[in-house]
């Protein structure tokens, strides 16, 4: 089972790759590395000139299966922005479009944070939880260590549809920590799968994270996914990542296909 950093570190955008089982979703790839990896399409194509990466949009718009290549284009650069397209083919067929917007800093006189971290115990006071032990989980989750710190549990009949997880990655080693952070934000199974009584299938449909601030290597994030509306087959979630000392990292929204 090849771990984030094994991954990464052996792609070529030049030549595509295809994921290994344990990187997968049922028979699509999983969302998080798929985004990660278009992350690491755009910063191979234009090395050298990267400023960091602040805002993402994607579509998943067919199953990743089989051989994965990414088109990275430049759709503009400004002084401080620069804009960048990756579409990903599955087999010659689209299957996911990334819009990455990266950002260089600039002086300014407006700073604020009004997104408190909820009030929960630390990482290593949480249980465990082995998501990947769980028969419906997806294979992907063997690659994150996960410990419940509130909120409800996946298929628990929840009222109050909330995941609030401490998480971190089994090996990110030499990983950029942002892309290390990408490919484990979308790890938490949809957030109404916690008003679920009984396993049925769910599947994202797009997903657009902003990145706030720099992101630490090597520790505990705490991942809150919200689903905010479901109706009519389609649920809408709020999400959001702190570090251990209470920073918010990313917050990003999603919208989810319900088959149930």
């Amino acid at each position: 089972m090849p771990s984030l950093s094994e991954l990464l570190s052996s792609f070529d955008v030049k030549q595509g790759l295809v994921l290994p089982d344990s990187w997968r979703q049922g028979r699509t790839a999983y969302g998080g590395i798929i985004t990660a990896l278009g992350v690491m399409a755009a910063v191979q194509a234009y090395p050298g000139q990267m400023p960091p990466l602040r805002s993402v949009q994607v579509s998943f718009i067919g199953p990743a299966i089989g051989l994965l290549t990414f088109t990275p284009l430049l759709l503009r650069e400004g002084k401080s922005v620069l804009t960048v397209g990756v579409d990903v083919h599955a087999e010659g067929v689209l299957a996911a479009r990334l819009i990455l917007v990266f950002g260089r800093a600039r002086d300014s006189a407006i700073a604020h944070d009004f997104c408190e971290r909820p009030p929960v115990g630390n990482p290593l006071a949480c249980r465990e939880f082995k998501m990947s032990e769980v028969p419906f989980a997806p294979a992907f989750t063997r690659n994150f260590q996960m410990r419940p710190a509130g909120g409800a549990l996946p298929v628990s009949g929840a009222v109050h549809p909330e995941l609030l997880i401490w998480m971190r990655h089994v090996d990110a080693t030499g990983v950029d920590p942002a892309i290390a952070l990408v490919a484990m934000a979308d790890a938490l199974p949809p957030a109404a799968f916690t008003s679920f009584t009984a396993p049925a299938p769910i599947s994202s449909i797009n997903w657009s994270f902003d990145l706030l601030e720099p992101v630490p290597a090597g520790e505990w994030f705490l991942l809150r996914s919200f689903s905010e509306h479901a109706r009519d087959g389609y649920s809408s979630q709020d999400m959001h990542v702190w570090n251990e000392q209470g920073q918010l990292l990313m917050r990003g929204r999603q919208s989810v296909a319900v088959f149930a």
